[in-house]
């Protein structure tokens, strides 16, 4: 190690750092072209952080303000409609469908089960396991949607064997971004820094060409999740035997009798409810010893009728006052009181994904009941639990809603993709060995045919989505659903501005002034640089976003240095695929970020050991693989 360090050191440097500064400058002068473009990356960073829109509408006016402003960027309508085309975009689209495919087989639920067999409830076993498990799997799909398919089971088998899900839930998220670097297909990142390589340096990546890096880094973050990851993540939710005891309800949940001196009597619940302007609902009717579900609007009030309210007790007070209603003393209500099994009722978790409609919707533009006869009890967002004025709260990504449902009702969420159900049984699940074959043959054709050259990645793809469609893996009216279209707009918009970057000179003049400040240190050391500001900023913007922006530039800065262009481009793309800083750089973790109950600042401190850790491990193995 010590002989490593001291030739790290003892790499060549720029002999005269200010006179190879001058050069640059002469070389690369600031001009009208470059200011637009910095400009225009400027607006698209501070729109992507600020959202004001979703960032695939973002993304999608960038072509736009590429071909207006084409006297300065350089780009034709056909340049700023390339990312159409594109061979990344087109394979990136394919590998939602292919990944469907292979949750649709039931290996996700299958392996589920495995994983308690084999770790016994022991904590720091299933943190491993799950860690190798999804990178495994997400070596070999898309990683978004493994983890999209593992939540479920990750949280059932954390509440089976009485394990906090955020011990879990971290790990499911970095280990899919350690397994995404390891083939060509692991990631959306890859796929597109492939095109952008094949572009710049003629130099597109094979299916396997860095997988040994990716199995270098696989291994270091593992051992770094199960050492001293596992004693940084904390336990935020403790599982209960009854979710509305864990989602803290009984103050919200009530059973209440009508008196026959009721008010109320006669009255018709629909219109009731209708009228209340307060947060109160009525979820259900027992009369007689019947019970009566959602929806009651055709029910009418009745002598000795019980029913049981989800308000607030100010709320509550407030409208049994005066009414004839009395407050039955056994009015605590569990989960078991709550679902009627008989009727096929029962309490279920449901985590709104990144690409979900509901984002930035609030609950009374939603409508659970009409939409989806479904009930919404209460809302964990992010560390906390909301129970009051459920109907203006507004949905983000990764918030966890508690809902009472329809056996119907149930089956219909597991099959929409704006949601995660997150209460899966391994047993109510049918298993199809036939299409666990088929799926993974399809899957594994797509990446033979890729690796042996016999056709393109996205042709490959394209032919894997019919065949999945054909043999009934997925089916044809799925298919559009499945399809993750912000991904698509993210990458169809800034395709263009990477080619507006490297037109413009905007690439080579951000290298000649990060080689300013860099200048003067080993080759290793500006590697390291440049890993740890696109992992930086990749924990801030989209993976995808800081790929575009970064290759670039750094294409260009090893060309001025005399350095290995492809050396530069494998750490963009890695660090690219290391966002562990923040719940919002990266879709696999604003997916766990509600089901763990997370802080913010869980991230930073779970993070940041490993990001460090990473920009010095990733540099040093591209040096020895590659060389710089």
């Amino acid at each position: 190690m010590l002989v490593l360090i001291i030739s790290f050191v003892s790499q060549p440097t720029i002999a005269n750092a200010t006179d190879y500064q001058e050069e640059l400058v002469s070389i690369v002068t600031f001009n009208t072209n470059i200011a637009i473009v910095l400009t225009l990356i400027m607006l698209v960073l501070i729109l992507f952080i600020w959202e004001p829109l979703p960032i695939g509408m973002i993304a999608l006016s960038v072509p736009v303000l590429l071909v207006v402003l084409s006297p300065w960027t350089k780009i034709s309508t056909e340049q700023a409609l390339s990312g159409f085309s594109n061979n990344a975009t087109i394979a990136v689209m394919a590998m939602f469908v292919l990944s469907k495919g292979i949750q649709n087989s039931g290996i996700v639920q299958l392996l589920g089960s495995k994983i308690e067999q084999l770790t016994q409830g022991n904590e720091r076993a299933q943190v491993g396991v799950i860690s190798i498990l999804t990178g495994v799997v997400a070596s070999a799909i898309n990683n978004t949607p493994v983890v999209a398919a593992f939540i479920p089971m990750v949280t059932n088998l954390a509440r089976r064997t009485k394990v906090s899900p955020s011990k879990l839930l971290i790990p499911l998220s970095y280990a899919s971004m350690f397994g995404g670097t390891m083939t060509l297909l692991g990631t959306s990142t890859n796929i597109l820094a492939s095109d952008i390589c094949a572009r710049l340096i003629g130099h597109p990546f094979s299916m396997f060409e860095f997988t040994k890096l990716g199995i270098v880094v696989f291994a270091v973050g593992l051992f770094y999740l199960i050492t001293i990851g596992y004693h940084l993540i904390p336990a935020r939710i403790i599982y209960e035997n009854d979710l509305v005891k864990e989602y803290e309800m009984k103050d919200f949940l009530t059973k209440v009798e009508i008196k026959d001196n009721s008010s109320l009597l006669g009255q018709n619940i629909g219109e009731l409810v209708k009228h209340i302007k307060k947060d109160l609902d009525i979820l259900r009717l027992i009369r007689g010893g019947e019970e009566f579900m959602k929806p009651l609007d055709i029910k009418t009030i009745r002598n000795g009728d019980r029913l049981i309210i989800k308000a607030d007790k100010e709320t509550l007070l407030d409208f049994i006052k005066e009414k004839g209603i009395e407050i039955l003393s056994d009015s605590q209500i569990t989960q078991q009181e709550l679902e009627s099994l008989d009727k096929g009722q029962e309490v279920i978790e449901v985590v709104v994904p990144d690409h979900s409609f509901l984002a930035e919707q609030n609950v009374k533009e939603v409508n659970f009941l009409e939409r989806y006869d479904a009930s919404l009890i209460g809302i964990r967002h992010g560390e906390g639990l909301e129970h009051r004025n459920l109907k203006e709260f507004t949905f983000s990504p990764g918030d966890v809603l508690l809902l009472l449902v329809t056996e119907k009702t149930l089956e219909r969420l597991k099959d929409n993709n704006n949601f995660i159900v997150g209460e899966v049984e391994l047993k109510n699940f049918d298993y199809q060995p036939t299409k666990i074959v088929t799926s993974l043959g399809i899957v594994g054709s797509v990446i033979g045919l890729a690796a042996l050259n016999i056709m393109p990645i996205s042709i490959a793809a394209l032919g894997g989505i019919i065949a999945m469609v054909l043999t009934n893996t997925v089916k044809s009216n799925e298919v559009y659903d499945i399809i993750d279209w912000e991904v698509i707009f993210l990458l169809a918009g800034l395709i263009p501005l990477g080619v507006a970057i490297e037109e413009t000179g905007t690439a080579q003049y951000m290298a000649s002034q990060l080689i300013k400040l860099t200048g003067s240190f080993p080759l290793i050391i500006i590697l390291g640089v440049f890993y740890l500001f696109t992992a930086i900023l990749t924990s801030v913007i989209s993976n995808n976003a800081s790929v575009v922006l970064m290759i670039p530039v750094a294409v260009g800065a090893a060309n001025q240095l005399g350095a290995n262009p492809f050396a530069f481009i494998l750490a963009v793309t890695f660090a690219a695929s290391a966002s562990f800083l923040t719940p919002v750089g990266y879709q696999t973790n604003l997916m766990v970020y509600g089901p763990g109950g997370y802080k913010f600042r869980d991230f930073i401190l779970v993070g940041a050991p490993l990001q460090l850790l990473l920009s010095i491990v990733v540099p040093i193995f591209i040096f020895l693989f590659w060389g710089i």
